[in-house]
């Protein structure tokens, strides 16, 4: 395996259309929905996030502020392959090192209950009852600043 790193991107640069295929492919598709029907034009004031090897995308999530000190983060994907390898842990690590730097002070995150374990060993709580997104059940987490 080649060097993992981290960056940003936008909409535009090549890696982009990776990145809106690997978000097609694992969280729109299973759920019999797609990006290509929905307007991802506000997706212009993300900030996209990716971990890579050479030219290849591995995981990728979105952080979109939300006023104030506080960024959401969401659309988080990692291939099934690599799922468990640290991968995810580590990006989500980038991100929210990337927040901090930006100047904000809270994470908010919308978590698939599948991924509720995921986000609570990053030290994410649980601050919602469970609501239904997308058709499936999810909770409100988030993180502040240390």
């Amino acid at each position: 395996m080649q060097e993992i790193h981290f960056k940003r991107i936008i909409p535009g640069d090549e890696e982009y259309a990776k990145v809106f295929e690997l978000r097609e492919e694992l969280l729109r598709q299973p759920l019999g929905l797609s990006l290509h029907d929905e307007d991802l034009s506000a997706e212009l004031n993300d900030y996209t996030l990716v971990a890579m090897e050479e030219d290849n995308i591995l995981a990728c999530l979105i952080l979109t502020p939300r006023g104030g000190d506080t960024v959401q983060l969401r659309q988080m994907a990692v291939w099934e392959d690599l799922q468990g390898s640290g991968i995810g842990k580590r990006l989500v690590d980038y991100a929210e090192q990337y927040a901090w730097d930006e100047g904000y002070d809270s994470i908010i995150l919308h978590a698939r209950i599948v991924a509720q374990g995921f986000y609570e060993k990053l030290n994410y709580k649980v601050v919602s009852d469970v609501f239904t997104e997308v058709g499936i059940p999810h909770v409100v987490m988030e993180k502040h600043k240390a």
